[in-house]
């Protein structure tokens, strides 16, 4: 099994994605995150572009200890100095010089013939050589350029020293079996190639960036370079976690994987789009909110009976805990079981029948239904809860600089009174423990809410909570001008939902009678 290196440019190219600004912090947070996922190669930035970037290049180079650490730099010695500047004391130093060599960046933007071209990117290659042992050189616009001239180019490279040559594909022009046809051709027709590693760099412009860099491993490439969650310039870059799970769910197919930390690719995915302010896209693959959520009838009764009829990878292997069934009009009674169970209820068929009737009427009105809507549709409209308790009066005290404390009085249903104190982290946690002790009820409390009912300073405040003892899962609801009131009555009435469901039988598995 050929190993593919990940040459990770998120630092650099992610960044320059308009509106993106990382801060030195922001950058060594990420590069250590993305130490943690196992890439061989970081570019860290492009140390002559500001003295900001190069402090945050060496920040990065700095904290790195596992992995390489590179920065960029144009074919002209002052950027090459300003790269052994910012990788001072790095581990792993490594430099990435660039050039372009395409016929429209030739004339346009360089202004060079190939002579030129070929002249400065080899004396620039050789100026570094004295400085770095490991030197990646780009010829920038790669596809674009004439191949002929391209294959030139790469043997110079070698000659002169370079360790990797990556061939980017700068603006996203190219299709897959044109890309891999320059890795066979280069594979096949330079003089030293298996000196050097071929690296590949896509962008996304046309949406083929992963598909290209795939094709490229077809034909030889050794490292494949791109960015977390595919940020950067434009569209973007190859998304680097759908390389790594492409090879490794299809390893029968490519022969080749990364050493990437799989079950790190969601932690890391997040971090980025936190600090760059970059929300992943719900359909994003492998990362994207929806990447491992079934809401068709369909595919929730066949996920429900057999995970691979449609996922081809587990969401536990990128650090995710399991798949998601989401509710919604789509939805069919298997999955709509299934969540009952999920949360604790166990109906017999008759009341699963009319929960799935009022489930269908909400989902029309709503796109996804969620678990509090369907413990208010159990519980508000299948379960008559007697008041097992009644809440009487509440004293609360507290103080920034004391612990809170909470004496509550709760009336039982045969009509005793009975009052107990606690303490607590809060004024809340001091009135549930009181409640605790009172009803001598362990319960986990799983969510607690608040919002207003209605305007104003004194506004009704509505508090809803969520009880889970073992298997069954209560929702309490309290609504009062007054919000530590409120919060006790929602807790309360969860206790009273909860013995109540408790002694019908509702969510004890051996009482009821399955669909």
């Amino acid at each position: 099994m050929r190993k593919i290196y990940i040459f990770d440019t998120t630092l650099r190219d992610g960044e320059q994605s308009p509106g993106v600004n990382l801060n030195t912090q922001e950058k060594v947070e990420i590069g250590l995150q993305l130490e943690k996922l196992g890439v061989d190669r970081i570019e860290a930035g492009f140390p002559a572009a500001s003295p900001g970037d190069l402090a945050g290049v060496h920040a990065v180079a700095k904290a790195i200890k596992n992995a390489s650490v590179i920065g960029l730099a144009r074919s002209r010695e002052q950027d090459i100095d300003a790269v052994r500047e910012a990788l001072k004391g790095a581990q792993d130093p490594c430099l990435h010089v660039f050039l372009a060599t395409s016929p429209i960046h030739r004339k346009h933007k360089l202004r060079m013939e190939k002579h030129q071209v070929l002249e400065t990117a080899e004396a620039a290659i050789k100026y570094a050589k004295k400085y770095f042992d490991k030197i990646e050189f780009s010829p920038e616009d790669a596809g674009r350029t004439e191949l002929d001239f391209l294959i030139e180019v790469t043997a110079m490279a070698i000659r002169a020293g370079a360790t990797v040559v990556n061939i980017p594909d700068t603006v996203g022009f190219m299709s897959p079996s044109e890309f891999g046809n320059i890795f066979k051709t280069l594979k096949q027709q330079v003089p030293g190639i298996e000196k050097i590693q071929l690296s590949a760099h896509c962008h996304d412009d046309l949406g083929l960036a992963t598909a290209n860099a795939l094709a490229a491993v077809q034909n030889g490439a050794d490292q494949i370079e791109g960015t977390i969650n595919g940020i950067g310039e434009r569209a973007g870059n190859t998304s680097l976690e759908e390389v790594a799970m492409a090879l490794e769910t299809r390893q029968e197919f490519y022969q080749a994987k990364t050493s990437l930390v799989l079950g790190e690719i969601y932690r890391t995915s997040r971090l980025v789009s936190k600090l760059t302010g970059m929300v992943v896209p719900g359909n994003k693959a492998i990362v994207g909110a929806n990447a491992f959520a079934h809401e068709s009838g369909i595919h929730q009764d066949g996920m429900l009976k057999e995970k691979t009829t449609y996922e081809i990878m587990s969401p536990e292997t990128i650090g995710l805990k399991e798949s998601k069934l989401v509710l919604g009009k789509h939805s069919g009674r298997h999955a709509f079981r299934e969540k009952l169970i999920d949360l604790g209820y166990m109906l017999s068929d008759e009341q699963v029948n009319e929960a799935f009737a009022k489930f269908k009427d909400l989902a029309d009105r709503k796109k996804q239904v969620a678990d509090e809507d369907i413990r208010v549709i159990i519980e508000e409209k299948l379960i008559e809860t007697p008041q097992m308790y009644v809440l009487g009066a509440i004293q609360v005290a507290y103080g920034n600089q004391t612990t809170p404390t909470a004496t509550v009085s709760i009336k039982t249903q045969d009509g005793a009174l009975m009052e107990e104190h606690a303490e607590g982290n809060g004024s809340v946690d001091a009135i549930y423990n009181a409640i605790d002790f009172v009803t001598k009820e362990e319960v986990e409390l799983e969510d607690y809410s608040i919002k207003s009912v209605s305007h104003g300073k004194d506004a009704l405040g509505e508090v809803h909570v969520v009880l889970r003892q073992k298997d069954i899962s209560v929702q309490g609801r309290g609504v009062s001008t007054d919000i530590l009131e409120a919060s006790a009555k929602a807790y309360l009435d969860a206790v009273n939902r909860l013995v109540e469901r408790r002694n019908t039988g509702i969510g004890n598995r051996s009482n009821v009678t399955l669909i």
